[in-house]
């Protein structure tokens, strides 16, 4: 795991700006938060070599794609086997993501189908695992809350930043 760092107001300006324009450019990124061109793109290798930018490919709804029918599926494993089930569950389409969790289960998987057959075979190749003991699902209805990171980074008091920024022009 990377170590965390603390973000400073142009991070957060700029984190933001990405957020609200992912498609702009580096140039007008900086036009909009004020600061040097040269300033976005140190911040920006700055935030993708400490993982807070997790990467640059688009954000896929596997709903819109045709896979609606979801599931989260929690796994009490083989002690001493999470990379082994990581593995197996990495070679599944349908599990699109997993977690070590603590407590009385080991795993908590996400799943996604095109049809509710689709899931059960998913399920069933969770199942043929030989280090799950056991496995439960909970079928998704609707999503209440998208996946969001900014309303959290909003919360922490940003540190002043020594970059310069420039006047704000009426």
């Amino acid at each position: 795991m990377k170590q965390s760092i603390e973000l400073d107001e142009i991070d957060l300006a700029l984190l933001t700006s990405l957020h609200e324009a992912p498609q702009i450019g580096v140039l007008e990124t900086s036009r909009r938060i004020k600061v040097a061109r040269a300033t976005v793109q140190a911040r920006l290798k700055k935030l993708e070599e400490a993982g807070v930018i997790a990467g640059w490919q688009p954000q896929i709804d596997v709903a819109a794609a045709g896979f609606g029918v979801q599931c989260f599926v929690q796994l009490h494993i083989a002690q001493g086997e999470l990379d082994s089930v990581a593995e197996e569950l990495a070679a599944i389409p349908g599990v699109i993501e997993a977690w070590a969790t603590t407590g009385e289960n080991d795993i908590l998987c996400r799943v996604a189908a095109s049809s509710h057959e689709g899931l059960q075979e998913t399920l069933i190749q969770i199942a043929r695992s030989r280090y799950v003991a056991r496995s439960s699902s909970i079928v998704v209805l609707s999503s209440i809350v998208k996946p969001r990171a900014l309303p959290l980074l909003q919360t922490v008091e940003a540190k002043p930043s020594r970059a310069p920024r420039y006047p704000r022009q009426a």
